[in-house]
């Protein structure tokens, strides 16, 4: 029978089996397509991958092994490290923390910086009430570093009566703070007799750090002729001494309070009451002081000190009313 193009004969195919579109039918001489059978796609194509079943091996390569998985491109995670955990963590030069030679700081907050001092300067505000009256005022200092910038402000915190009736010997409390304003120490005197005849009642100043914690105390012991102190820390030991001069008058010159080590006996440092000048000197009480001690002191030994600079400025170098 005669076929026109288009049209299939129902003796040439088999049942069931249909001839694939653009693709002719079965040939003479040639075996009819078996059911299921479909002609293979164009050449130099591979046939699509069905999902579940291994790539085939590449020519001129070795069978790859049970469980070998091939490294993958440079420059990405392996599949097993991934991002699940984000990114790798990228190593970084370590974080300077201290300064060079210094440890970690383990005294009380806002005194870090007396851990990287040897030397403070602490100076008088003048009154200019107090140099032409005999009105008494509330002293005020700055403490500086020996560069001249301000570490620390003191103010005295007294009631006018105390001030203006007992003079040098008044009971205080000293608030420091730091340039912040925050109070980093305070520092109390209670009322003692100053005479030396009087040895059961001597002179004493509490430090604290932070206001409420005692950290330090100064002691004055019994002397006639030399001033002297003892230096104590948080539980009543003894740890440093110090002791003035025989006679605490200036004339043009500094007056200096020796440290020593309880320990040894060594001197580690001093306190230097600083000649201000002639007219400074008569007409007001405004004293300049210099304290030099071991940078590597433990941080409430040298607050302590700071606080002995103080009651040392008014016991000996704090003017009478009647004496000006």
């Amino acid at each position: 029978m005669q076929l026109h193009p288009g049209q299939y004969s129902d003796q040439a195919l088999p049942m069931g089996v249909y001839p694939q579109p653009g693709y002719p039918s079965g040939q003479p001489g040639f075996p009819p397509n078996q059911p299921g059978y479909s002609a293979p796609g164009p050449p130099a194509y591979p046939p699509p991958q069905q999902a579940g079943y291994p790539q085939p091996q590449q020519a001129d390569y070795p069978p790859q092994q049970p469980g070998f998985q091939p490294p993958p491109p440079s420059g990405y995670p392996t599949p097993n490290e991934g991002y699940l955990n984000g990114p790798p963590a990228q190593s970084f030069p370590p974080v300077i923390t201290n300064q060079p030679g210094q440890g970690a700081f383990l005294g009380p907050p806002g005194l870090e910086y007396l851990a990287m001092v040897d030397q403070l300067i602490i100076k008088q505000k003048t009154e200019v009430l107090e140099a032409f009256t005999e009105f008494e005022t509330a002293n005020k200092y700055k403490v500086l570093n020996s560069l001249g910038q301000e570490v620390f402000i003191a103010k005295e915190d007294t009631d006018c009566c105390s001030r203006q009736c007992c003079g040098p010997t008044r009971p205080f409390e000293m608030n420091i703070m730091d340039n912040q304003g925050q109070d980093v120490m305070l520092l109390v005197r209670p009322l003692r007799c100053q005479a030396c005849c009087f040895p059961c009642c001597l002179q004493e100043l509490e430090v604290h750090s932070p206001p409420g914690t005692v950290i330090g105390y100064v002691e004055q012991e019994w002397s006639i002729f030399y001033p002297k102190f003892v230096i104590k820390d948080e539980e009543g030991e003894p740890v440093m001494k110090i002791e003035g001069p025989f006679c605490v008058c200036e004339c043009s010159s500094d007056v200096n309070f020796v440290i020593t080590s309880e320990a040894d006996g060594n001197e580690v440092g001093k306190i230097s009451k600083q000649w201000s000048g002639l007219g400074k000197e008569i007409f007001t009480d405004a004293d300049n002081f210099g304290i030099n001690f071991p940078i590597d002191l433990d941080v409430k030994v040298k607050a302590t000190l700071l606080g002995a600079t103080f009651l040392i400025d008014f016991m000996y170098f704090e003017k009478q009313q009647n004496n000006n």
